[in-house]
């Protein structure tokens, strides 16, 4: 298989890298706390936006495919963070399995 060409000219958003760890609470529960771990240029490109209504409140998710140097230690449920914009990573993979590049099915946070 010939490796795919990807423009590493696209890559031209900085993304904080974020990994989740939950921060108990007093009542036993816990709550989502970000914490960097990287950073890293990464090419968004907007794919599906969808709304649907639960429990008569109208919830909207968008994803987006990100693109990136290959690197080690990321995996699914860390996220991106491009400004005020965070994207959860859902899925990932190499593209043309060369080692390359990382493509990231992301969920952007509402």
């Amino acid at each position: 298989m010939a490796p795919q060409f990807i423009d590493a000219g696209l890559l031209r958003h900085r993304a904080t890298i974020e990994r989740n760890e939950i921060v108990p609470d007093a009542m036993g529960g816990g709550r989502d706390r970000w914490v960097e771990v990287g950073e890293t240029s990464v090419r968004l490109e907007p794919l599906t936006v969808e709304s649907d209504e639960r429990l008569g409140q109208r919830i909207g998710s968008a994803t987006h495919r990100v693109t990136l140097r290959a690197r080690r230690g990321l995996d699914r449920g860390m996220a991106f963070r491009v400004g005020p914009r965070r994207f959860v990573i859902r899925t990932l993979h190499d593209p043309d399995e060369t080692g390359r590049y990382l493509v990231c099915r992301c969920e952007a946070e509402a």
